[in-house]
C-alpha cells in the first residue's frame, strides 16, 4: 500500500483525450490535488498510431495538472486497451510447505498458474486471482494463515501485444515520464466506480470511450471475464457528420449539446442548427433526425454487450446487472437505451470514494483516470516501473557477443 503524503499520478491515454489526474495519499484515502486534459491526436481505437501527436498531447495534460497541484510529474500509471488485449482462464496447484499457507506459497501457485506459453508478440499485463482452494475448500479469498497441505489458484491472465504497450512507453518516456505499471482500462474503470457489493453479487461494467468499450464482468467480488469492443463514441460522431453532412468537430458539439440515445425521448418540435461543410448556409433540422441517426449506433454498441455477456455464460450471475461509465455515457438516453437490451438493472458509474476535488472529476469521463490513481495507491512497494519483455532476444544475444569478443581482442 502506498503511504500517506505519496503522491500518486493516473494518466489516461484514450482515443478521444489525455488527461491526467493527480491524487494525494491522505489518512483517509486519495484525495484528488490536480486534473489536466487535452484532446487526444494520436490514437485509434485505443492504440497509439502516432507518436509524436500522442507525446504533445501528453505533455500538455501533464502541464495542466502539475500547474493545478503545485508539483513536478514524474512517474504515472498508465492505462491499455485496444482489440489486441486478451483474457483467459489459468490454473495453479502447489504444496504447502510448512503445512500452513505463507505469502511465499501464494507467490508461488500464482507463478505456476502464469506459466503458460504465450506467443512472442504478446505481453502479459495482469495475473488476476479469481479464487483459491485449500485442500478443495473453494471460495478462498485469503488463504495466508490457512492450514493444509494442497494449494490451488484460479487466475485470469490478461495479454496485449507487445507493441501497443512499447508505443505506451516510449511516447511517456518522450515526455520525461517513468511509467510505475500499465493497467487495463476496464479494471481500473472499476475500482472507481463499483462497490464490493456489486462486485460479490456479480456485476457487468461497460466503459463506452471514443474508440473502443471495454467490458469487466465481475462475480463472487473477482473479475471473471474481460473484452475489448473496437466500437465507441467516435463512430456515434461519423455517423452524425455522414448522417447531417456536417464536419466532424461541428457532429461532436452537436452530438454532446443536442444529442439522445432514444428517439422516442425527443420532443418533435425540437429543432437544431446543422451548419455545413464547405462553408455553405446552416440548415435548421429537427432533433429527431439525430436521435434517430444514433439510436441503432449505440442499440449495437449495447447488442454486442449482450453477446459478449451470452459468450462466456454469465448473463445469469450478474445479479446487480450493469455499470456504464465512460465519457460517451454522458449522452442522454445511455442508460434507458442500455436497460431495454440488455433486459437488466443499468446505472451510470461515476468515481467515487475520493475526496479534494470532488466535483471536478465526478464524472463517467474520468472514471478510468481516477481508477489509475486508486490503483497506484493499492500497489505495494515493488518493483519501480514497468518493463517490457525484449522484443528481439536474437540482436541482445548479438550485442552481448560482440562486447565478449571485444574484451578478448
Amino acid at each position: 500500500m502506498a503511504k500517506t503524503g505519496d503522491i500518486l499520478v493516473g494518466l489516461d491515454i484514450g482515443t478521444t483525450k489525455i488527461c491526467a489526474i493527480v491524487g494525494e495519499v491522505t489518512d483517509e484515502g486519495i484525495d484528488i490535488i490536480g486534473i489536466g486534459t487535452h484532446p487526444s491526436k494520436g490514437l485509434r481505437k485505443g492504440v497509439v498510431v502516432n507518436i509524436d501527436a500522442t507525446v504533445a498531447s501528453i505533455k500538455r495534460a501533464i502541464e495542466e495538472a502539475e500547474h493545478m497541484a503545485g508539483c513536478e510529474i514524474t512517474t504515472v500509471y498508465t492505462g491499455i486497451a485496444g482489440g489486441h488485449v486478451k483474457a483467459f482462464p489459468s490454473h495453479g496447484v502447489v504444496a504447502i510447505k510448512e503445512k500452513e499457507v505463507r505469502q511465499a506459497d501464494v507467490d508461488r501457485v500464482i507463478d505456476q498458474a502464469k506459466a503458460v506459453a504465450i506467443p512472442l508478440d504478446r505481453e502479459v499485463i495482469h495475473v488476476l486471482p479469481q479464487e483459491f482452494l485449500v485442500d478443495d475448500q473453494d471460495g478462498v479469498r485469503e488463504p495466508v494463515g490457512m492450514s493444509g497441505v494442497r494449494l490451488e489458484a484460479k487466475v485470469l491472465i490478461v495479454t496485449g501485444a507487445v507493441s501497443s504497450a512499447q508505443n505506451i512507453v516510449k511516447c511517456a518516456q518522450r515526455t520525461g515520464l517513468n511509467v510505475a505499471d500499465i493497467v487495463l482500462q476496464p479494471l481500473a474503470s472499476s475500482l472507481a466506480t463499483l462497490s464490493e457489493d456489486e462486485k460479490e453479487l456479480g456485476v457487468c461494467l461497460v466503459d463506452v470511450g471514443g474508440g473502443t468499450t471495454d467490458i469487466a464482468i465481475f462475480t463472487n467480488g473477482a473479475i471473471s471475464h474481460t473484452a475489448v469492443l473496437a466500437l465507441g463514441g467516435n463512430h456515434l460522431t461519423n455517423d452524425v457528420a455522414v448522417g447531417l453532412r456536417t464536419p466532424t468537430h461541428e457532429a461532436e458539439r452537436i452530438k454532446k449539446a443536442s444529442g439522445c440515445a432514444m428517439a422516442s425521448m425527443v420532443d418533435r418540435g425540437e429543432t437544431i442548427e446543422v451548419p455545413s461543410v464547405g462553408g455553405g448556409q446552416p440548415r435548421v433540422l429537427s432533433r429527431q433526425i439525430l436521435a434517430e441517426i444514433i439510436e441503432p449506433r449505440v442499440e449495437e454498441i449495447f447488442m454486442l454487450v449482450q453477446h459478449e455477456i451470452q459468450k462466456c455464460g454469465l448473463e445469469e450471475a450478474i445479479a446487480s446487472g450493469v455499470v456504464i461509465t465512460g465519457g460517451s455515457t454522458l449522452l442522454s438516453g445511455m442508460t434507458e437505451m442500455a436497460e431495454e437490451v440488455l433486459g437488466v438493472p443499468v446505472r451510470r458509474g461515476m468515481p467515487r470514494g475520493i475526496g479534494g476535488l470532488v466535483d471536478v472529476v465526478r464524472s463517467p469521463m474520468f472514471a478510468t483516470a481516477v481508477g489509475l490513481v486508486i490503483y497506484g495507491a493499492r500497489q505495494g512497494p515493488g518493483s519501480p516501473y514497468f518493463k517490457i519483455r525484449e522484443e528481439n532476444v536474437y540482436r541482445k544475444v548479438k550485442t552481448r557477443m560482440k562486447e565478449w569478443l571485444g574484451e578478448i581482442f
